[in-house]
């Protein structure tokens, strides 16, 4: 899940090198905090934040397999 969600962002960002994401596991779900370059904020957030909202949508399809609650969140 973690490498999926890398090769989507770092396919979005300019700085693909400083593309960081941290998981955090808890008993029933696991969040992702992705981490990129000041001038990349805009590109992975997007346009009244739909870069981010199919992001974390793809990710949510992916972990239905695994049936585990997914969150994705951008940090700075």
């Amino acid at each position: 899940m973690k490498s999926l969600i890398e090769i989507l962002v770092k396919a979005l960002v300019d700085q693909p090198d400083q593309v960081e994401i941290k998981e955090i596991s808890s008993p029933d779900s696991v969040t992702y905090e992705i981490k990129v370059a000041n001038d990349d904020m805009g590109k992975v957030i997007g346009k009244g934040g739909k870069i981010a909202n199919a992001l974390r949508i793809v990710a949510k399809a992916a972990a239905m397999k695994e049936k585990i609650r997914v969150y994705v969140e951008i940090v700075e």
